[in-house]
Order: C-alpha cells, then structure tokens, then sequence
C-alpha cells in the first residue's frame, strides 16, 4: 500500500522542521556516496529530485561553482522552507533555483539537464508511476548526461530488519512510507544505460546506481 501524493506531501510537511533528527545520521553516508558518483562538474546544470532538507543542495551548488545552476523539486512545502533557509545560511543561493512539484511531469525543458541526482526518493512512487518519473529524467536531460539514483534495494541481503520493515510498509504506510525496489533495473528499463552501481548495507539494502542518456 503506497500513499496518496497529498498524504505523501502532508506527510513529509509535518515532520520537515525534525526529518535530520530523524534521518540524517543514516541517510548522510550513503547519500554523500552517490554525489561522489555523480561527480558534478563547474559550471553544469544539475537537478535533485527530492531535495528534503537541502543538504545536497549545498554540495551540489559549491560543486558547480558560480558558473552553474543547481534545480532542485520537491512535494513538500515545509521541506522546501527547510531547503530555502539553508542555502541562504550556506551562501549559495544565488546558484540554487527550488520550486515544489510533482516528478511525475517535471517542469523543464528537454535536454536541459547536465546531471540528475535522486536519494530515497524513487521508492515513494508507486511501481506504476517509476516508469514515468524516470522517463521524466531521460527527457529533461542531455544526451551524454547522467542520473545516479540511491535507494533501497530489493537486492542483497534480506535478514530480519528488511523483512519486518516491509510488513511495517504494508500495513502503516504512514509510519513506513517507502519500501525497497530494483533500482538498477528500473534505469534500465527506463532506456538509460547503467555505468556504474555499488550495493550498501545499512539498515536494509541500498543500491546507488548510476546511468546516462546515451542518445
């Protein structure tokens, strides 16, 4: 059971002011691997998809330098004043363009995107709806430009956390509300060539997976 889009942002609107608490410690490494992957270039334009709190934002737009724009869409409002106040705090800003949205239909122009970057994420979007949003990423960026995703994977090794978090899933969408999926495998299916994926172990399995637009 997935929740709805307003439950999701209503959802993430309430816990915005204390998702680090929550969050944070775990997400940061793993999050911190896939940029490195990503590996944005002075001057490129980069997008994050779920941008929550903003803490990629900062690396991302230092990463660009003042030469490049970083995009940056969420569901969240509360998410979104989150992010806004720390990349003024940060002091890029002036590099940084956010707007909340669905990504389900980005609102960007073809070939626009140098780079897409997208953690814990793509596993809030109902199976039927991945296809979408990751056609949504081939489009919106330019051939020869890449996407790494980061998120729980169904690859790995499934030991008893795994397990009695996807049953928590299934039955309290509310508290759970992410599960784990095939992240390699939905790049590419979604016609985007796998470069580069690398499995990690928290708490359950993650896939950072890493893929270009090839044409």
């Amino acid at each position: 059971m997935m929740l709805s889009r307003a439950e999701t942002k209503a959802l993430y609107d309430k816990i915005s002011k204390v998702y680090d608490l929550l969050s944070e410690r775990t997400e940061e490494p793993v999050r911190e691997a896939g940029v490195r992957m990503l590996a944005p270039q002075a001057g490129e334009t980069v997008l994050e998809i779920g941008f929550g709190t903003g803490h990629t934002l900062v690396g991302l737009a230092r990463a660009v330098g003042p030469s490049g724009r970083v995009h940056g869409i969420d569901l969240s409002d509360g998410m979104m004043a989150v992010a806004e106040s720390r990349v003024r705090h940060e002091g890029v800003a002036d590099r940084v363009v956010l707007r909340t949205g669905d990504a389900t239909g980005l609102p960007y122009p073809a070939d626009s995107m140098d780079a897409i970057f997208m953690s814990f994420t793509l596993e809030l979007f109902a199976a039927p709806e991945i296809p979408v949003v990751l056609a949504q990423c081939r489009r919106v960026l330019k051939t020869g430009g890449r996407i790494v995703v980061v998120g729980m994977s169904k690859e790995g090794e499934h030991g008893l956390v795994y397990e009695a978090y996807e049953w928590t899933h299934r039955h309290f969408p509310n508290f759970v509300d992410c599960r784990p999926i095939l992240v390699g495998q939905a790049l590419a299916a979604a016609a985007l060539q796998v470069t580069e994926k690398q499995h990690v172990q928290i708490w359950v399995p993650m896939e950072i997976v890493r893929a270009a637009k090839v044409s």
